[in-house]
């Protein structure tokens, strides 16, 4: 069933195809301003990006890149120049967003900072916005993330190395609301949709978030993934490869040394698919 949010934008949407509805002043100075606010946030914050501090944004992490964060930010794989640019588009997305559910008539609390009390640390970050006594977050995706990674709930809490559920947890908790869902938009073709959060156990994700910022604290470093055996038509071929955890992570080729990212040795595809492996039988290694 699809959130009365939802109807409300693609009615307002539908209505802008056929040239029947309007923006208002407020609303396009609303967006200007997030947007001029994202702009000097990405390139006037006066902070390097390796400066290490826990957050709402990356509590949810594997706590064994937040490690490297903290200890050896210089190990990380250099970051594309393209970053910026898909950090701005993320933002302006965002920005775009909120403005247009102004215009649907959908009325919401807007982005605000909460500080998140775990003892004697406490993590702060902004939600996006609150809409029917809940908090939701808005997100951008890839098409591929916005049918496979984003398609429910469950297949989000199956692979959330970004830490989107406990980061959404988190907000709820020190807002003193209710976990919502997101707000998810296809950067490929504009589409749309939102993601109940309707599986979360905030409690058990803020329990996680503590334990995460207990090992922080510990600064041991201690890998939170192993890897797999890789599989060739059902059959393990001997070979290890990293897990799903372990896949993005920029730290990924100083944790495992002997990490090769290569075809995969058993495909007989004219374009076989690049696998990440840790160990690789002696038979393959100068395929």
């Amino acid at each position: 069933m699809n959130h009365p949010a939802e109807i409300a934008l693609h009615q307002y949407l539908e209505s802008a195809v056929k040239g029947k509805s309007s923006i208002s002043d407020n609303t396009i100075e609303q967006i200007s301003n997030d947007i001029t606010d994202a702009l000097k946030r990405q390139f006037d914050s006066g902070k390097s990006r390796k400066d290490f501090t826990i957050r709402m944004s990356n509590v949810g992490r594997p706590s064994c890149q937040l490690w490297y964060d903290k200890n050896k930010p210089e190990a990380a794989l250099p970051l594309p120049n393209t970053f910026v640019m898909n950090m701005m588009l993320g933002d302006i997305v965002e920005a775009v967003f909120k403005g247009l559910l102004k215009e649907a008539g959908v009325k919401y609390e807007d982005t605000n900072k909460v500080t998140l009390d775990c003892g004697d640390t406490t993590v702060s970050g902004s939600y996006d916005l609150i809409l029917d006594g809940a908090v939701d977050d808005i997100k951008s995706a890839s098409d591929w993330s916005y049918r496979n990674k984003f398609e429910s709930f469950d297949t989000l809490a199956s692979s959330d190395g970004f830490g989107y559920i406990a980061q959404l947890a988190g907000y709820a908790k020190a807002s003193g609301k209710k976990a919502g869902g997101w707000w998810v938009v296809n950067k490929a073709n504009g589409k749309f949709k939102y993601v109940p959060a309707t599986g979360i156990d905030t409690e058990q994700e803020i329990d996680k978030i503590k334990t995460t910022i207990n090992k922080v604290k510990e600064n041991k470093f201690e890998r939170c993934f192993q890897p797999v055996p890789e599989k060739f038509r059902g059959k393990e071929t001997g070979n290890k490869i990293l897990s799903d955890g372990c896949k993005f992570c920029s730290y990924r080729f100083d944790c495992w040394p002997t990490l090769q990212e290569r075809s995969a040795v058993k495909s007989q595809a004219k374009f076989p698919p690049t696998v990440a492996y840790v160990e690789l039988k002696e038979e393959y290694m100068n395929g």
